[in-house]
């Protein structure tokens, strides 16, 4: 049965510990850490210009781009007070080492906010014994972690997530086999042989998956798509 675990960790545990400290008002919002790729970040509780100094001092985090655009109201990524402002952001060794033992465990962290200095991650797992393995590694490597919530689902639909079930099994796949590491791992053409399917289905169905985890972001929730790829 799939398993979503929710816990709360301090930011000097994980990153953003610094961003407290200057901005107190800081929120964050990330829809998902999936493979090796900088997260789109949403971050509010100051203007863009203080977020971005604020970001760009702390040593947890990297700026790789600030996506929000003030001059032109028309754009999907304007600063507005009500949404925050978008980042691209590198965590560093903290954040990389948290999600490597979600992942080794076939586990998946599907959200990430926080406030007040403190994270707030909602994981899912498919075994039960992952979810206790993670946790004593979690005690292991001194993240503190707070469990909030376990809870048993029969399906993703009731686990917030905007991917479906195959397109989340597809992102695993990849991710486990190396396709988003730098440099790749295995190509394209062997990760579609290895899920027996089409090398243009799998092209299209990372696609899909991709723009379903950032429209999510971008939009705080999209309707889940009915039918797989």
């Amino acid at each position: 049965m799939t398993t979503v675990v929710e816990l709360e960790v301090s930011a000097d545990r994980l990153a953003f510990e610094r961003t407290f400290e200057r901005v107190s008002s800081f929120e964050f919002r990330i829809a998902g850490l999936i493979g090796g790729s900088p997260p789109l970040v949403r971050a509010s509780g100051a203007g863009r210009r203080t977020l971005t100094r604020a970001l760009e001092d702390d040593p947890s985090v990297d700026v790789i781009a600030s996506l929000t655009v003030e001059s032109d109201r028309n754009s999907i990524s304007v600063a507005d007070d009500r949404e925050g402002c978008l980042f691209r952001l590198e965590f560093r060794d903290s954040v990389k080492l948290f999600q490597e033992i979600v992942t080794d465990n076939d586990g998946a962290i599907l959200t990430a906010r926080g406030g007040d200095g403190v994270w707030s991650v909602q994981l899912l797992f498919h075994d039960r014994e992952a979810v206790s393995t993670t946790y004593e590694l979690f005690g292991q490597y001194e993240f503190d972690v707070t469990v909030t919530r376990v809870s048993g689902i029969d399906d993703l639909t009731r686990a917030r997530t905007p991917l479906t079930e195959t397109q989340y099994e597809t992102i695993r796949a990849a991710h486990n086999l190396g396709y988003f590491a730098v440099p790749r791992e295995v190509t394209l053409e062997e990760l579609a042989a290895e899920l027996d399917i089409s090398h243009q289905a799998l092209s299209e169905r990372l696609r899909r998956s991709h723009e379903a985890l950032i429209s999510a972001e971008l939009a705080d929730g999209i309707a889940r798509t009915k039918i797989d790829p």
